[in-house]
């Protein structure tokens, strides 16, 4: 092969591979001029992650309206709370500690038990673990139960599936005129909107016992709730109760609005206030209360 024919093959040889890179597309050739960057896959996965929601406290106390969501796996919730009721044409009630201890089985399943005493006019039927509506025929009256149960998260949210929760809990009496179990079924159900805002609703059923009279109660209730910044929420409330099969039945509206502090992701405290809308509810009552999680 001659000299000069010789340097023409190499020159093709050695050229080839940048007339191919002048003839790719765009796209490719700054696919090849990036640098590769060390865990560009993996940042890129954390982009396109949802923002995950804060792990903090979320109590059933914070309104009549509980929670959809169970404490979390080995996750233990304290609350406690004082209400007050001032009752129409009946003595005022106080009810307290309405103790509630948590306990997550699972990330689905929870244990609860829990002890309150009441004393008044007419029985607590603004608290969360209120069990029973009924009225009483007069006089002061004088109670104490224990309550026991398991909560069941169902289903969390998926665009506008909302998510729910189940509450199975009985109730027996410790002191005062009755002696018979209740049981006290609650399905809650609920949305977070877009603006962090939430939306949570959930009716109750209840098995009671008054005097031998055999009858059960209902109590639907709808709740707004909102945040004010990182440490506040607030939140705006109606609830009702009313009876079925009872010798004289009752119901029951009422109308509540809330405010509760977060002191840390893991210890609340909280405020609530409620007018009666009709006759048979108590006039005026308010709640306070905190929870601590460990």
């Amino acid at each position: 092969m001659k000299p000069r024919r010789w340097l023409t093959v190499a020159a093709t040889i050695l050229m080839s591979p940048l007339t191919a890179f002048a003839q790719s597309p765009p796209s490719e050739i700054s696919a090849i001029l990036t640098p590769p960057r060390e865990n560009g896959r993996e940042t890129e996965r954390r982009e396109e992650e949802p923002e995950r929601e804060r792990d903090e406290i979320e109590t059933d106390r914070d309104s009549f309206t509980p929670s959809t969501k169970t404490v979390g796996h080995r996750r233990l919730v304290l609350e406690t709370g004082y209400s007050f009721l001032d009752n129409r044409a009946r003595a005022e009630t106080h009810s307290f500690p309405e103790f509630l201890a948590r306990y997550g089985m699972t990330e689905r399943i929870e244990l609860r038990l829990g002890w309150n005493y009441e004393v008044g006019g007419a029985p607590n039927s603004v608290s969360g673990q209120a069990g029973g509506e009924e009225t009483f025929v007069g006089g002061i009256e004088r109670d104490s139960k224990i309550t026991y149960g398991v909560k069941l998260g169902l289903m969390e949210q998926c665009e506008w599936r909302p998510e729910c929760a189940l509450i199975l809990a009985g109730s027996t009496p410790t002191g005062g005129p009755e002696h018979a179990s209740q049981f006290v079924g609650t399905y809650g159900f609920g949305w977070k909107l877009p603006n962090s805002w939430k939306l949570d609703s959930s009716i109750r059923f209840g098995a009671n016992t008054s005097e031998g009279d055999r009858f059960s109660t209902w109590s639907p209730s709808v709740v707004v709730k909102a945040p004010v910044g990182e440490k506040v929420g607030v939140h705006v409330e109606y609830f009702s109760a009313f009876t079925h099969a009872k010798a004289q039945d009752a119901v029951l509206h009422y109308v509540s609005p809330g405010v509760h502090y977060l002191v840390t992701e893991d210890f609340e405290i909280g405020v609530r206030l409620g007018w009666g809308l009709n006759d048979q509810s108590a006039r005026f009552f308010s709640n306070v209360g905190l929870g601590w999680r460990f």
